[in-house]
């Protein structure tokens, strides 16, 4: 359709193109001209486009070709051995990806979210960073977070940190809508349920490990219910204590719970000392008193088969064996004394006694 002049003819007003054009049926350039069609307009302008592409309809096919190619190529992407991918159709996840190099189709079909999985994060509890212009970074407390409950119902101030990293980004992006927050919020969760079980004692000083290793599992196992495609690599206590309002009177209360132990340590090296001693004496007089009376045993059973067998000996020769006893009895009870024989029938004039002690005297200077 030709643009119409509205004007009332004369030519003053020119046309949307600038001054008056040429008519159709050709004249002069002068005003009140009609302006051109439309399709001349297309049709100068696919003049224009052949002057600068040879080969007229050709050259237009191969820019199209090469805007297919070109949009085509644009699916290809690459994944790093320390990522991973996700193949979005229209937003849907349709493909897990490994590392390497893939395809799918261009945008705006599909698309492609590729994040690292091996890069370790931190979340931090009871704490959060801030920036000085002094110092850089500073951690500051959040009581909110960070004050909990014990066992024996006292207060301590629990701030620790989880290290995590991504195991299956799918479920990592379409499971959970805050990842950080809700790591965050099962950490703290839990870390106050096993607090609570606990005394406040082992917390801030030799239960902190322990404490550690049951929170990462129950962490773990919160997160795998909730398939969050998360993995928990540590639990750390960065500091587990007091508050500070009772922080001097709770160290005096530890001090002498200390000095308690060290003196239940010191009697219990006493008593490990003085109890194998005394257990050893006791043994010691035990074995003394078993050889003892053994020893009287053996002796009195000897005595009774020695009196046994003199008896016997006695009932077949009584007179005998009477003098043989009586014998032998004298023997033993004269033979460490000092002897001396009186003849009560001698005569007056010879000596009445003889003294054997003083021959055994002479005899024996005489060798």
């Amino acid at each position: 359709m030709p643009w119409q002049n509205n004007g009332n003819g004369n030519g003053d007003k020119k046309n949307p193109w600038g001054s008056g054009g040429p008519k159709r049926g050709g004249g002069s350039n002068g005003g009140g001209g009609e302006p051109p069609h439309i399709d001349d307009i297309i049709k100068k302008g696919q003049e224009q486009l052949q002057q600068f592409l040879p080969g007229g309809g050709k050259g237009i096919a191969l820019i199209v070709l090469v805007a297919i190619i070109g949009w085509i190529g644009s699916g290809v992407y690459r994944v790093e051995p320390n990522e991973q991918g996700v193949v979005l159709r229209f937003g849907e996840r349709t493909e897990l990806t490994t590392p390497g190099l893939h395809w799918h189709m261009p945008y705006p079909v599909e698309t492609v979210e590729v994040r690292g999985v091996t890069d370790e994060k931190t979340i931090s509890i009871g704490s959060r960073q801030t920036v000085s212009r002094r110092s850089g970074r500073v951690s500051v407390a959040s009581l909110d977070e960070s004050l909990m409950l014990t066992q024996d119902e006292n207060i301590v101030d629990v701030r620790f940190n989880v290290v995590w990293r991504i195991k299956d980004l799918g479920d990592y992006l379409f499971r959970l809508q805050d990842p950080d927050g809700t790591i965050k919020s099962v950490a703290e969760s839990v870390m106050r349920e096993h607090v609570g079980k606990n005394r406040i004692t082992p917390i801030i000083t030799t239960g902190r490990g322990g404490l550690e290793e049951q929170s990462l599992i129950d962490i773990q196992r919160t997160l795998d219910a909730y398939g969050a495609g998360i993995t928990i690599l540590r639990v750390q206590i960065i500091e587990s204590e007091a508050p500070a309002e009772v922080k001097d009177a709770f160290l005096d209360v530890q001090r002498a719970e200390a000095d308690q132990q060290k003196s239940r340590n010191v009697a219990a090296k006493y008593a490990n000392e003085e109890i194998p001693k005394a257990e050893g004496q006791a043994a010691v007089l035990l074995q003394g008193a078993e050889a003892y009376r053994a020893q009287t045993v053996n002796r009195a059973e000897g005595e009774a088969a020695r009196f046994l067998s003199v008896y016997n000996e006695y009932a077949k020769a009584k007179d005998v064996t009477r003098k043989r006893i009586y014998l032998e009895t004298m023997e033993e009870i004269l033979a460490g004394m000092d002897k001396i024989i009186l003849d009560s029938n001698a005569g007056s004039g010879v000596v009445p006694y003889l003294p054997l002690n003083e021959l055994g005297k002479k005899k024996s200077a005489g060798n």
